[in-house]
């Protein structure tokens, strides 16, 4: 069974090759990603990087990815088995004159993720130190003996960690020299744990065309200052006006949930919303779920099902309105 803080005071590595990549080429391709996505891409150097969502033309969820700016590239980390549905996507908006060009890269490289306090440890033998505590989303490419290979700071989750990004061919190395150092591993289904109890928003789960990034607590992943982009103006809108009707939290149960039919989220017999995310671990049980904004926020207590459960802040999201400076 996952458990968090021993994970974050020690060290993990996972294999998320899983999820996809996607390589932005061209002379156009900033200006390009700064129009299809929800952050300031353009305002973003070589060796950084951010989070940005892809949104529909009515400003609704496609997916939360994350953008590191190479000096010939940039590399998008999507999620899982979205590599397909976004590069025909993101395609679909190339016209013939800009000089941009998409690749999925995903079946080129593999990705390994260490997370934790003591990642930093595991890797300072190949890494400078200096780099190592660097904001979140820096990145660069080492070499360790001989392998090239980019190392970017943050694991995707705003936690101490480290994803290392190696070409197919020479990852097995890697990996073997990782666990030579006695890390504990996890699986795919670990990471989409440790996905629901950080807060992160899920395709299919949180991520759908029925939210939109604000509800969805992703407003560190949108720029209100860097002009047009598809469905720009919805979200422009729901900020100015305080409009977001539902908002994306956790929820700390009492007791054990079927989320199969228990769905619902009730506060005095009337329903505020519903869960999105459910999980179980040997401290407690957790579920994400979307309320809305005139029901109450952190310390709301809810029923879903039979179940007691009282509304929490999640360490992923942020809820604050942007204020434009005057």
């Amino acid at each position: 069974m996952i458990d968090l803080n021993f994970i974050n005071n020690s060290v993990a590595l996972i294999d998320r090759t899983h999820h996809g990549l996607l390589s932005i080429t061209g002379d156009d391709r900033l200006r390009f990603l700064h129009n299809q996505s929800t952050n300031n891409i353009q305002g973003l150097k070589v060796g950084e990087g951010c989070d940005t969502v892809l949104v529909n033309s009515t400003g609704r969820n496609i997916d939360l990815v994350s953008a590191y700016v190479q000096e010939n590239q940039v590399l998008l980390l999507v999620s899982p088995h979205q590599n397909k549905p976004l590069y025909d996507w993101l395609d679909r908006y190339i016209f013939p004159f800009d000089k941009v060009a998409i690749k999925d890269v995903t079946n080129d490289y593999r990705i390994f993720t260490l997370i934790g306090e003591k990642s930093q440890d595991l890797l300072s033998e190949w890494v400078d130190n200096e780099f190592l505590n660097s904001s979140e989303f820096s990145h660069k490419i080492i070499t360790i003996e001989d392998i090239e290979l980019i190392i970017t700071v943050g694991c995707n989750l705003k936690l101490t960690g480290y994803n290392l990004i190696i070409p197919q061919e020479k990852a097995h190395q890697i990996w073997d020299k990782l666990t030579a150092k006695n890390p504990i591993l996890l699986n795919n289904e670990d990471y989409e744990n440790l996905q629901i109890l950080r807060g992160k928003p899920r395709v299919n789960h949180e991520l759908t065309d029925e939210f939109n990034p604000l509800e969805s607590g992703l407003w560190d992943a949108i720029s209100f200052n860097k002009g047009c982009y598809i469905g720009q103006e919805t979200i422009a809108r729901l900020n100015t006006y305080k409009g977001v009707k539902q908002k994306l939290w956790g929820i700390k149960l009492k007791g054990s949930i079927d989320p199969e039919k228990d769905k619902i989220i009730m506060v005095e017999g009337e329903k505020v919303g519903k869960i999105t995310s459910y999980l179980e671990t040997e401290l407690e049980n957790f579920a994400l779920g979307y309320i809305r904004t005139k029901a109450g926020d952190i310390g709301l207590k809810v029923t879903i099902g039979e179940v007691e459960g009282e509304v929490i802040n999640i360490p992923f999201i942020n809820h604050e309105y942007y204020e434009p400076k005057s």
